[in-house]
């Protein structure tokens, strides 16, 4: 992720390199000033590309992931609704014993630290204020429900100590949304926290007033996961199903005193424009930029000198922002139906977006290149360099267009020159880049079909080899976790293979991504996290 030159190595060394680099890079830079341990989990998808990646495992393989030896070894069972994906910290001392701890956040507004390999309760926490319960589905918006607590996948900064986590709660007739950071080793509240989300921006958009608009946190849920970069909590926010007035807020916190440092509204001078990215979070490049994508709302077909809309609204956009001297739109992609999309609910803002690493076309040149994708059944390839912008009569100024057979509720995943993506009502396909161009029909595909969402999938490998993909059926009633051998996608292991419903694990979560590592897979669930390894 830019931080040597691959161009100049041999491929196969190239590859082994990329994918240390694309998890090491992305660790440090989570961490702060220092590499956490190999196996860390510390952010959504593994790294703030948002590969999906864990190239260090080195205990699981195509050869021992099979029902024989492979399954469920534990459920952890925590006070509410998981869904947000874990994160883990490997050999992590806490009073005076070393422990590998699993990170768990419900919508019952806690935060659990168990031990991962005996399921030991370490610590936990209530984030819920004196007289305050969890927010209800406002307006009875079920789009998370029975009770809005922690949504968001945490992000956490090993450096620092800390697990920094977004919960909303309730006080009577007043909502709250506030940032947390947790020590990672007793869940109490660091750096004078937590700290209340407020905001305000110049606009006449909705919910303003004297110029500015206003963040209300009635309006808002945080869904889309944290991202931690340059010493800066990126919070971003959606709405409760379309309930107006709302508008797309991004607000970065001082992770060292969680202050407000910085603000951007999306859409100041309309309406609606949020982040909500079916859970997965803002991803980031090696610039400091952040890629993601925002959904239906206002865009102003006229543009300025510059080719951005004039007034400064961003609905139903592929944006890349600028986080250095102030967060800033540096550049954007959307469709030239773009307005006829948004009106229709087909927006962009449903899948997350993926960061690739510099990729080299036909001609020998470098691609920086980032994918994401919605409802309107593509999946759009943009150069970071230049994405294009709006064009009125038609996309080609887009880098790659890929037709899919459905929409997108999930993120993509990366490995070794191939992409992986599960759209709604469809198989698990790979895409295999070649030149730094996707092919039009997948490379290869799983036999069984994922209903909705989809299927955020992630990917566990030992350097270059022993790639495998993991993906789960969230359905509400028995979620399924299946593993694929990555060069084909030929399936290896699922948990409804073994007798007797040894390994079924109960209802799933519509957007949780399975978390792999230290030679276990960890799930999010209704009620608890399953765990999965050797038998």
């Amino acid at each position: 992720m830019g931080c040597i030159n691959l161009q100049k190595l041999s491929a196969v060394f190239a590859l082994a390199v990329l994918v240390v680099l694309m998890y090491g890079c992305s660790q440090s830079e989570t961490a702060g000033h220092g590499m956490a341990e190999p196996q860390d989990v510390v952010t959504f998808h593994f790294d703030n590309a948002r590969t999906g990646l864990n190239p260090n495992e080195t205990l699981l393989s195509p050869t021992n992931v099979k029902s024989t030896g492979f399954g469920k070894i534990g459920f952890y069972a925590t006070d509410g609704k998981v869904d947000a994906q874990p994160l883990y910290l490997s050999q992590l001392s806490i009073a005076g014993a070393v422990h590998n701890v699993l990170y768990v956040v419900t919508e019952h507004d806690s935060v659990y630290a168990f031990d991962a390999d005996t399921g030991s309760k370490i610590w936990h926490a209530s984030m819920l204020g004196t007289g305050e319960t969890t927010s209800e589905p406002v307006d009875k918006c079920l789009l998370i429900e029975p009770e809005i607590g922690i949504t968001s996948t945490p992000v956490i900064d090993r450096t620092r100590g800390a697990i920094y986590v977004v919960a909303m709660s309730k006080h009577g007739s007043t909502y709250i949304q506030r940032l947390h950071a947790l020590d990672i080793t007793s869940g109490a509240e660091m750096f004078g926290g937590p700290t209340v989300v407020e905001g305000s921006f110049p606009g006449t958009g909705a919910n303003s007033s004297n110029g500015k608009v206003v963040f209300d946190p009635r309006q808002y849920a945080e869904r889309a996961a944290l991202l931690l970069l340059n010493g800066l909590v990126y919070t971003t926010w959606t709405s409760h199903c379309d309930l107006q007035p709302y508008t797309g807020w991004i607000i970065g916190y001082d992770a060292s005193t969680l202050a407000p440092v910085q603000v951007l509204n999306l859409t100041p001078n309309g309406s609606e424009g949020a982040v909500w990215m079916s859970g997965a979070g803002p991803a980031a490049d090696a610039d400091g930029n952040l890629l993601l994508l925002s959904g239906n709302g206002t865009f102003e077909t006229d543009l300025d000198a510059k080719g951005f809309p004039n007034k400064g609204d961003f609905g139903n956009c592929f944006l890349k922002i600028a986080t250095s001297g102030g967060l800033n739109v540096a550049d954007y992609f959307t469709m030239s139906n773009t307005l006829q999309e948004s009106a229709a609910d087909l927006d962009l803002g449903s899948g997350g977006t993926v960061v690739l690493p510099d990729l080299t076309d036909g001609s020998g040149q470098a691609r920086h290149l980032a994918v994401g994708g919605g409802k309107d059944r593509n999946l759009y390839v943009v150069d970071r360099d230049n994405m294009g912008k709006f064009n009125p009569n038609n996309d080609d100024a887009i880098y790659q267009k890929v037709k899919l057979a459905s929409g997108l509720w999930s993120t993509p995943a990366y490995f070794a020159g191939s992409v992986y993506l599960a759209s709604v009502n469809n198989h698990l396909q790979q895409f295999k880049i070649e030149n730094a161009k996707f092919p039009a029909t997948p490379t290869s595909e799983s036999t069984n079909t994922f209903t909705y969402p989809g299927a955020t999938p992630s990917v566990s490998a030992n350097g270059s080899d022993n790639g495998i993909i993991w993906a789960v059926e969230n359905n509400h009633t028995a979620a399924v976790l299946h593993a694929y051998l990555a060069t084909d996608l030929s399936e290896l292991y699922n948990s409804n293979q073994a007798p007797a419903s040894r390994d079924q694990f109960g209802p799933g979560n519509k957007f949780i991504a399975p978390v792999v590592t230290s030679g276990k897979v960890f799930v999010g669930t209704a009620t608890g996290v399953a765990v999965f390894g050797s038998l």
